[in-house]
């Protein structure tokens, strides 16, 4: 059963802007905190950030992984039960398919958990 989807991945030129969309269906995603994880082509799952259960909007306490610190801003949207990256300056390395992963308790590393969204496909090409 599906219970959360991403969304607002596409084609954008170095350097510009986009912004995912994390939805859930089948719970309350302001009671999880939420990660978000990226695959590249040839590369394992890695996560990029976590944004707490705690802000609606841009949270200045939200983990991010170096390669995209500065950069990527995770937020929340509780009325719309939607989770965000705002991704910007975006380069060809984060050319990847992203995901979304709620938990309950923190963000672990993505290869402990069992089950995934689709994803959305990012790609960053002049």
């Amino acid at each position: 059963q599906v219970q959360f989807v991403e969304s607002g991945g596409g084609l954008v030129q170095p350097g510009g802007s986009l912004r995912l969309s994390c939805a859930a269906s089948k719970f309350t995603l302001e009671d999880y905190v939420v990660g978000w994880y990226r695959q590249a082509p040839g590369k394992e799952r890695e996560g990029i950030s976590c944004i707490g259960t705690g802000a609606s909007a841009s949270d200045s306490s939200a983990y991010y992984d170096d390669s995209v610190k500065g950069r990527f801003i995770a937020s929340r949207d509780n009325t719309k039960n939607t989770v965000y990256l705002q991704m910007n300056n975006l380069k060809p390395e984060d050319t990847a398919v992203y995901y979304c992963q709620p938990d309950k308790l923190a963000c672990r590393d993505g290869d402990e958990y069992d089950y995934w969204g689709q994803g959305t496909q990012v790609t960053v090409s002049s």
